[in-house]
């Protein structure tokens, strides 16, 4: 089984070669791209093409009050800089995901559907490639999206889509749903089953692009080493979930860790974490400079994103499945 998620996690549908960050991590969480998108702002959950020349994350304001999709190309051998995404900064949008092709961005927005700029709670949108430029995003329809907020969407390569939603009537107070794609429509979204959803809270969830494993966090198990950790759960041969492993203290931390990512070469794995890197006793003591320098920079306790070598989690969690 190992064998063959190594090979699906591999033939995805461009090898990639370069990244904004030209340090490959290892196998232990090192933070990405720091100075360009680890900044001391809020950055979290993130999304690189398939083509592997597009990349997308989230600066939320530090309360969560609003949040903006950033977006950088890879353009004549180069990353640009981050800059808004052309269909955002106008309302909260956060969470953006690629489908298979590339071709289609779904993202969660709590932009309104009326015409009278009144926003909603939180749906999922797509928007749609035309060449290089993206068009204007489009809300899913009533059999997705409800009158409760729907966050994080994952699109698999047959195009079923995995999201959170608070369900009623579900496993938990938000559990991870799928959303059938059959004859050409979304089918009415169920929770996933036990081995993943729990009692407790299910959310962000990245499943591999052809369904055989699910990366997910929740909040309030009791492994939970304090405000929320991510978790693993594979397919076995009957194509079954089984139950999902709670990823140990060298990945989780004490505060929240969640949005997980896997890049489109299946090399390295992606979440956020809002772990705080500064730590006393400081030598030499900080002056207000260096104080002010510390607290503005990443590792100062707000979203960061982190990369690791993804292979190594595979063959430790999911061997033998």
């Amino acid at each position: 089984m190992l064998l063959l998620l190594i090979v699906v996690c591999t033939g995805w549908t461009k090898a990639q070669s370069h990244y904004p960050d030209k340090t490959p991590p290892g196998t232990t969480p090192a933070m990405f791209a720091r100075g360009l998108i680890s900044d001391g702002m809020s950055n979290r959950d993130m999304a690189i093409s398939p083509s592997g020349d597009e990349l997308l994350y989230t600066i939320q304001a530090a309360s969560g009050q609003f949040s903006v999709i950033l977006q950088l190309r890879y353009v004549h051998g180069a990353w640009s800089k981050p800059a808004v995404a052309p269909f955002s900064g106008r309302y909260s949008d956060l969470e953006p995901a690629f489908s298979a092709d590339g071709q289609t961005l779904y993202f969660a927005s709590n932009r309104p559907v009326q015409t009278d700029g009144r926003t909603k709670d939180y749906d999922i949108w797509v928007v749609k490639k035309t060449g290089d430029s993206w068009g204007s995003p489009v809300r899913l329809d009533t059999v997705v999206n409800s009158s409760k907020d729907e966050f994080y969407p994952s699109i698999a390569r047959s195009g079923n889509l995995y999201f959170t939603r608070e369900m009623e009537n579900g496993k938990g107070r938000e559990d991870i749903v799928i959303s059938e794609w059959k004859e050409g429509r979304y089918h009415t979204p169920h929770s996933l089953p036990e081995a993943i959803n729990s009692d407790k809270f299910e959310f962000n969830a990245f499943v591999d692009p052809d369904e055989r494993y699910i990366l997910f966090s929740s909040f309030g198990r009791s492994d939970d080493l304090g405000g929320g950790d991510l978790y693993l759960s594979c397919k076995n041969e009957k194509g079954e979930w089984m139950p999902a492993v709670h990823l140990d203290s060298s990945i989780n931390s004490r505060a929240l860790d969640f949005s997980p990512f896997i890049s489109p070469d299946g090399k390295y794995f992606f979440f956020t974490s809002e772990k705080m890197e500064l730590t006393p006793p400081f030598d030499p003591p900080l002056d207000f400079a260096r104080l002010q320098q510390l607290l503005e920079g990443p590792g100062n306790g707000l979203n960061n994103i982190y990369w690791m070598d993804w292979r190594s989690v595979l063959s430790k969690y999911c061997h033998g499945h």
